[in-house]
């Protein structure tokens, strides 16, 4: 209960005070390209439960069927102008904010993927999904996007089994500097799912 009180005022509060930016951003977004601003991906959250997913559009109308599909990487040709700066900066990511609040999901935890991904998850790695996905966690301060899918399973695993408040402030201390610095933002050489 403590968590669930915690995100939702942390969610409110930087929703109220990045208001004027995601307006700003979704007026950008359909400035430059057709589509919505506002772009939906199926995912699996808490106990398997799905739902989904709320983003600023970083990439041309309908990407996922162009290209590389859902593997992005530095100078893909699909994202935008203006989808550059959000990623940079990470707040494609600020309508995660609204999941949060809905109960989807938590400040801090494993990122929720996608459906077809978790068809694949051995019974150890499902318990990726006893806690709620989190806008960050403990895979994303070391390495975000640029880590393998097998070691970012493992550094969530051992985020469940160490869980504390002292844990989730470093993540959160950390997840301010990786988007300072715009690390880990793409895939490279090393990072990605590796189909089984």
């Amino acid at each position: 209960m403590m968590r669930r009180c915690f995100d939702v005022a942390v969610a409110a509060v930087a929703l109220a005070l990045t208001s004027p930016v995601l307006l700003a951003a979704i007026v950008a977004i359909r400035l430059e390209s057709r589509g919505p601003a506002i772009y939906r991906q199926r995912r699996v959250g808490l106990h398997g439960e799905e739902f989904d997913l709320l983003k600023l559009r970083t990439m041309v109308d309908g990407a996922e069927s162009i290209g590389a599909g859902l593997a992005v990487n530095v100078g893909d040709a699909r994202i935008t102008r203006v989808g550059r700066l959000l990623r940079r900066t990470s707040l494609d990511e600020l309508p995660n904010l609204v999941n949060v609040l809905r109960g989807e999901m938590s400040i801090v935890g494993p990122r929720p993927t996608v459906p077809w991904q978790v068809e694949q998850y051995t019974g150890r790695e499902r318990r990726r999904l006893s806690v709620r996905p989190g806008i960050t966690g403990w895979a994303q301060v070391n390495g975000r996007a640029s880590l393998p899918w097998t070691e970012r399973i493992e550094l969530d695993l051992w985020y469940i089994d160490h869980r504390s408040w002292r844990l989730d402030l470093e993540i959160l201390r950390r997840s301010a500097r990786m988007v300072l610095r715009g690390e880990g933002l793409y895939k490279g050489t090393t990072g990605g799912w590796t189909p089984r």
